[in-house]
């Protein structure tokens, strides 16, 4: 975690002028992220905290950082730093800066986990894909670039782990435009993730299911 967000100061500094950090107090980690949050706090004294130590939504949590940015872009990445910002955040802005995109999205070239959380990813990624017709290839990919205003016309109901394909099928159905990254993705180096390969994918295809009906309003 600090290092992400020392590397969100560092690198996010050096592409924008009007920089604005957030980091999201989850609530159900064993590994003292709040305190290490605050610990960076001392160093930014800028840096907003998003407080949910109450959270029951899981990975949804993260609706509540995107509605908390006030900046026009937005990007977010996990805590975990599966990514790395130095190596691709930067690829994030040339390719806006080439296409006029409004997202985007960063698609792991190799995946730097177990082998049943490969297999079980994969699966998921192309059955996601075919179901909702999302129009990027790695859902689950969580490096991200995303212009404000395009959230601002969503309202982000998911409660869990389908918070992902029903934001990016969201942002599809505001009239976004989206391009695509290649990212490098590596061994989680900080924490230990709250939920199985197979809780994880048993949570995506309940949460999927509901998804899938409440968008056929749209």
């Amino acid at each position: 975690m600090s290092r992400q967000i020392e590397l969100a100061y560092s690198v996010g500094s050096r592409l924008s002028d009007n920089l604005e950090v957030i980091a999201i107090n989850g609530g159900t980690s064993k590994d003292l992220t709040f305190e290490k949050i605050k610990d960076e706090q001392k160093k930014h004294p800028d840096l907003m905290i998003v407080n949910k130590s109450e959270n029951t939504e899981g990975y949804a949590v993260i609706k509540y950082g995107l509605a908390a940015s006030t900046k026009d872009w937005v990007f977010y990445t996990d805590g975990d730093a599966q990514y790395h910002l130095e190596e691709d955040m930067e690829k994030l802005v040339r390719k806006q800066e080439k296409t006029n995109a409004d997202v985007i999205n960063g698609y792991k070239r190799h995946r730097g986990d177990s082998f049943i959380r490969i297999f079980l990813g994969n699966m998921y990624k192309r059955t996601v894909r075919r179901i909702f017709k999302l129009p990027i290839r790695d859902t689950d990919c969580d490096f991200r670039l995303i212009r404000k205003s395009f959230l601002d016309k969503i309202n982000l109901e998911s409660t869990d782990a389908s918070i992902l394909p029903e934001l990016i099928k969201k942002l599809e159905l505001a009239g976004a435009k989206f391009a695509e990254v290649e990212v490098s993705h590596y061994r989680r180096s900080y924490g230990k993730s709250n939920y199985s390969a197979i809780s994880l994918l048993l949570e995506k295809i309940v949460g999927d299911t509901k998804l899938y009906f409440r968008l056929r309003k749209y």
